[in-house]
């Protein structure tokens, strides 16, 4: 187990590092000048150079690289150019509301796919099925942006039973209030990742409820509800996780669209605002929490494997 361990944990700091090289490069690589940024289009020539050096933009990019990347490691992302502040506070605070949101919806997306794909699965070809199935599909296709507009008409406009935008009212902060403001966004989001686990569970389902074991448990008397617990559900939830760590990983980078439909104050809204106003550092400091986030839900779904499936370890 803990040798299982290490040998993920190696792989993943590698893809980390590439995470960063790859952020690093292409921000840089990107049209803009930051000095010019900072300065203003009235900046002279000297002003404008003596700000690169003080900015270590004068040097070479390996230079550049190793530099950041040491900063990052001791928790320092730099200052933003266009709010003036230092971006890991603003990270911080970002990805807390985020954090919040894509736990949401993923609890949404788990309970509504794992639901629906093992009636669907248990009721082959009878209308449970074909509605699950149908559902799944629709919530796969809608597009998110679509979906969280119908849902501030319907359920913020014309019965307004949820607010239509942003992560508190004024004047409040309790948690009653942010889960009121939650509901939509997380639904928003959760629906598309319910509909892949829907269908990924079915599958899985019906792959396993075919197998000898499961005729044998059913063969000593136990009850449907215990065989589909016990015996199907366990072995058919190794592909499952799988697809739910991808998902979990895509509703923290493709939170960006919710976020900017309900102004939820999210890392999505605060990386679009600063590739906007070209405010590398805060792109990059996004970038790299939500790829971080990424790899360590891959972690997580590797230990999770060992604990459902011991012969993942070997």
């Amino acid at each position: 187990m803990v040798a299982f361990l290490i040998r993920r944990i190696l792989g993943l700091v590698l893809v980390w590092l590439g995470v960063t090289i790859l952020v690093f490069s292409i921000m840089h690589l990107a049209p803009g000048d930051p000095a010019l940024i900072i300065l203003g289009p009235k900046a002279t020539a000297e002003s404008l150079a003596r700000l690169r050096h003080e900015l270590g933009l004068d040097r070479p990019l390996p230079v550049q690289y190793l530099r950041w990347l040491g900063n990052v490691l001791q928790g320092d992302f730099g200052r933003s150019l266009q709010l003036k502040r230092d971006v890991s506070e603003l990270l911080w605070t970002r990805f807390r509301a985020t954090a919040l949101l894509a736990t949401a919806a993923t609890v949404i997306a788990v309970a509504i796919g794992l639901t629906a794909g093992v009636v669907s699965a248990t009721r082959q070809y009878s209308v449970w099925d074909r509605a699950a199935m149908l559902l799944a599909l629709l919530g796969f296709c809608l597009p998110v942006f679509w979906l969280g507009l119908i849902l501030q008409i319907g359920l913020a406009y014309r019965l307004p039973l949820f607010p239509v935008s942003g992560m508190n009212a004024p004047g409040q902060s309790g948690f009653l209030d942010t889960l009121h403001h939650l509901v939509l966004p997380a639904v928003t989001l959760g629906i598309g990742p319910a509909a892949v686990i829907a269908r990924m569970t079915r599958s899985s389902v019906l792959e396993v409820i075919r197998q000898d074991f499961v005729r044998t448990a059913r063969a000593k008397g136990l009850a449907e509800r215990v065989v589909i617990l016990r015996h199907v559900l366990r072995n058919a939830l190794i592909p499952v996780l799988t697809i739910v760590g991808l998902q979990v990983g895509y509703l923290f980078g493709g939170a960006v669209l919710v976020e900017m439909v309900f102004s939820w104050p999210g890392l999505g809204l605060l990386m679009v605002n600063g590739i906007l106003a070209r405010d590398f550092p805060v792109v990059q400091g996004a970038v790299l929490v939500v790829a971080t986030t990424y790899v360590l839900v891959n972690l997580l779904v590797d230990v999770l494997y060992t604990v459902v499936d011991p012969r993942v370890r070997t």
